[in-house]
């Protein structure tokens, strides 16, 4: 019996077929971008060539470039993971890694036969190039044999240029406009990497849709600067919103401006917003950490007014056309029944039907056109019409009534649900005194709310309470909070929902304003009650107010932070609806 050592062969045809990983050269593109954000690159510019000219594409970045040695050991190894080496960010401005797989260096081959890879790193520049054609000449890449170029250079220089040449005549052209709506997705709301494509530098324009600039002096704020653009695409951006500026900065995470709480704004158009909105007059109006503007300034509210008016004709304008078309095809359907109504019934049901489709934007038709054939049967039948008036000028006490007048048209759980929201509004008047007592304690706060989990919104309304989770929190704290320390104790709720994930809430007095030092307490708890818990723990902190040391942004995952005044206010708006919207009630 014989014994013999076996080896993978490496078959050169592997970068080809990495190189075709990509869907389209723009995407291949945007992978050497990434490059350069993980070299700590500040500025990157791609030029490309015009169709049919013969010419290269060339990136160009300042990152940190490589040495020789680095060539050889790691940018030459294929499928070596970055991050195995030098950890999840970069060393220089701490980026999160993007490049992953180790393969990005062959993307480049997907649109040209030949790279050129040219690079700066402590005062030596160092030049490789790869051609498809040699490739093909070997069977196993790792006989490839590459020349490097090695000389020296001034040792300010540093960073990385990849010129691609021979482009494939069979591809079309990358597209300038297509890879800046890309590079967008991932790059745009960067203040320390700016992207040139073609001279131009990667701005809110660049985003396929409607742009609209407008310059303002409000009577407060003073300059204001807005600059934006609604998408045209069919699916949502990754980073939505308008970002504040102030003396070019940017202010915590990009924001709605009050249309997201808007119950007649179609939720899913928000996601095609893209922006920004300069207003130095807000510079003594930013939180400490520069993560939020002070939310109870009056100059924000001016700002915000402003802001969402123009939004709204905006939006009005390149979306109302679509709505209309849908409401079109619909009443296609309807026309007929709108036909026998009387002509004041038949402008209300127009009106109306507008509504819906605003509310319910994006929706498939079959989905929208029940809630319409409501509405329609509602105006059509008088019962109909006089069971919805009576709903409507309907007090707690007369739910019994309503209740038998609903189960008549065997729509009886309609009535539980108005019983429900009758009896939470209630229930939120009485929270709301308590939120304004300056003498309420966490422990009353607990005690009202730790079976109304609704109130902090329909995701937490499933988390619930047992005796051995609060068993767990009592012999946690019951180590640390004895003696004199006894008074100081926090008050703690942990829930579990049906799917075994837990909720740690922490409740502070309405009159406490929520600081660092509390958000620091709520984590150190969670990380407490992992040695009894092995699941995902989310952390909720509540209190009166925020001071403005509370981190906003750079928190650890699942830690949100919500104030009773907040709270109410939005279950309060829910109930509402609940009461009002539903066309239904």
């Amino acid at each position: 019996m014989s014994r013999a050592q076996l080896r993978f062969q490496v078959d050169s045809r592997l970068a080809t077929l990495l190189s075709q990983e990509y869907p389209s050269s723009e995407r291949a593109l945007k992978e050497l971008v990434d490059n350069a954000w993980d070299a700590d690159a500040e500025h990157v510019a791609v030029t490309l060539p015009t169709p049919l000219s013969g010419g290269s594409i060339v990136i160009e970045d300042d990152g940190s470039g490589m040495t020789e040695e680095e060539l050889r050991r790691h940018y030459l190894a294929i499928a070596s993971d970055r991050r195995s080496r030098r950890g999840e960010r970069t060393a220089g401005k701490n980026r999160p890694v993007k490049g992953r797989k180790g393969i990005g260096k062959f993307s480049g081959l997907m649109a040209a036969a030949t790279m050129i890879l040219e690079t700066r790193a402590r005062g030596r520049l160092c030049r490789i190039s790869l051609r498809l054609d040699e490739l093909a000449r070997v069977e196993d890449i790792e006989q490839l044999d590459i020349s490097l170029h090695s000389e020296p250079c001034a040792a300010e220089l540093h960073g990385t240029t990849i010129t691609l040449s021979d482009l494939h005549q069979g591809l079309a052209y990358p597209d300038a406009n297509h890879l800046r709506q890309i590079l967008l997705q991932d790059y745009g709301r960067q203040d320390d990497f700016a992207i040139m494509v073609d001279d131009k530098r990667l701005d809110v324009d660049d985003v396929s849709g409607r742009y609209t600039e407008q310059d303002q002096s409000l009577p407060n704020v003073g300059k204001v600067k807005l600059r934006f653009s609604i998408s045209d695409g069919k699916s949502g951006l990754r980073q939505p919103g308008i970002t504040l500026r102030v003396d070019g900065k940017a202010v915590g995470r990009p924001g709605f401006f009050g249309l997201d709480q808007r119950d007649d704004f179609p939720p899913k158009l928000l996601r095609k917003l893209y922006g920004e909105v300069e207003a130095d007059g807000l510079r003594d109006h930013i939180t400490a950490g520069w993560d939020a503007p002070v939310e109870n300034s009056e100059l924000l509210k001016e700002v915000e007014a402003y802001v969402q008016s123009i939004l709204r004709e905006a939006y009005e304008q390149q979306y109302r056309q679509e709505i209309q078309l849908a409401q079109a095809r619909l009443q296609k359907v309807i026309l007929t029944r709108l036909s026998a109504l009387p002509e004041h019934k038949r402008a209300f049901a127009d009106r109306a039907i507008k509504k819906i489709l605003d509310k319910y934007y994006g929706e498939p038709e079959s989905k929208v056109e029940p809630v319409v054939n409501v509405l329609l049967e509602a105006m059509e039948r008088s019962d109909y019409r006089i069971l919805l008036e009576h709903i409507d000028a309907a007090t707690p006490g007369d739910v019994a009534g309503i209740a038998d007048r609903l189960n008549d048209f065997g729509l009886a759980e309609m009535a539980t649900l108005v019983q429900q929201a009758a009896a939470r509004q209630v229930f939120l008047d009485q929270l709301d005194k308590l939120a304004r007592d300056a003498t309420t304690s966490e422990a009353m706060m607990h005690k009202a709310l730790e079976r109304s989990l609704w109130v902090f919104g329909s995701e937490y309304s499933l988390f619930s309470s047992n005796i051995t989770l609060r068993r767990q929190v009592e012999d946690m704290l019951g180590k640390t909070y004895t003696g004199e320390k006894a008074d100081k104790r926090p008050d703690l709720l942990l829930n579990e929902n049906l799917s075994g994930e837990y909720l740690l809430i922490e409740f502070k007095r309405p009159d406490h304003p929520l600081n660092h030092d509390d958000y620091l307490q709520a984590i150190a708890y969670r990380h407490e009650l992992r040695k009894y818990i092995t699941s995902p723990i989310q952390v909720l902190v509540i209190g009166g107010s925020r001071s403005p040391d509370f981190p906003m942004n750079d928190k650890e995952p699942q830690v949100e932070v919500r104030l009773f005044s907040q709270v109410i206010s939005t279950a309060r708006k829910q109930v509402e609806w609940l009461l009002t919207s539903n066309p239904l009630i």
